[in-house]
């Protein structure tokens, strides 16, 4: 597990797995070893003994297994997360897969967190055992005033039992951020809870969306995957300004980290 007193993480140089090394098999080599973690983590969590240090560890294995093939990990703003005195909001854009197995993996050493997730989600073979485990917060992304209801009476329940609540506001993964898809929901449930908001802004298109099953999508190494932590924010009960805080921090952080890979291309 990361080192919890550290502000960044960075992978370090990991012995990459014999497949990985034939560019046409890297995403064998990669969703092999995952679905495998998933696997055992599912049987742990329909024999309701998936706690938080058993899906932190399992967070952790997928983090090796991304390394294994060859991605570049890098977190920056720990310091925000060990620095809180009381469960937050976490608000991030989402851009695949990736960032739902390893983000219990960085946010649990501080914090205890659940996920705002897609009712779908929880009726998935195998992995819906371990997110019906996490006691998430379940929206149909068809209903926004019935989801808007759920997450701020579902996530100020959570809140008041000390876990941390982690939103993806934009209605589906996409590489691309669009600030107009990008709701307010996340920083109206800290505003009315009182609690701090964190900023995420993510890059992990590395694990790319599939086209026809999105889940199973390319896995392409060399697009590095990068996460970080704003300073929390105090927003007030309609989160007008921090929502906006927010969509700058994350269009700010993916200028630079994509800024960065097109210099490297040239």
């Amino acid at each position: 597990m990361p080192d919890a007193n550290l502000d960044t993480y960075a992978t370090d140089s990991v012995a990459r797995t014999w497949l990985a090394h034939l560019a046409p098999l890297t995403r064998l080599a990669f969703y092999l070893p995952v679905w495998e973690i998933v696997y055992r983590a599912s049987r742990l969590a329909a024999r309701g003994e998936l706690d938080d240090q058993a899906w932190g560890k399992s967070s952790n294995e997928v983090l090796r297994a991304a390394e294994a093939v060859g991605m570049d990990v890098r977190v920056e703003g720990l310091q925000h997360l060990r620095g809180l005195e009381q469960p937050a909001v976490i608000v991030g854009n989402h851009m695949s897969t990736l960032e739902t197995f390893l983000l219990p993996g960085f946010v649990l050493p501080y914090r205890l967190a659940t996920f705002v997730v897609k009712e779908s989600l929880l009726r998935y073979p195998v992995f819906g055992h371990v997110m019906r485990s996490r006691d998430p917060i379940a929206v149909s992304r068809t209903n926004p005033r019935e989801d808007l209801k759920a997450v701020l009476e579902g996530g100020a329940e959570r809140l008041s039992r000390g876990i941390s609540v982690i939103v993806f506001p934009q209605t589906t993964r996409s590489d691309h951020f669009d600030p107009e898809q990008f709701n307010t929901i996340g920083a109206k449930l800290a505003g009315r809870a009182g609690v701090p908001l964190v900023p995420l802004a993510l890059r992990t298109d590395a694990w790319g969306n599939g086209r026809w099953l999105k889940d199973f999508g390319p896995v392409d190494v060399r697009r590095p995957v990068r996460f970080r932590f704003g300073e929390p924010l105090t927003p007030d009960r309609r989160g007008t300004e921090a929502h906006r805080q927010v969509v700058e921090f994350i269009r700010q952080s993916l200028d630079e980290w994509f800024g960065e890979s097109r210099s490297a291309q040239t």
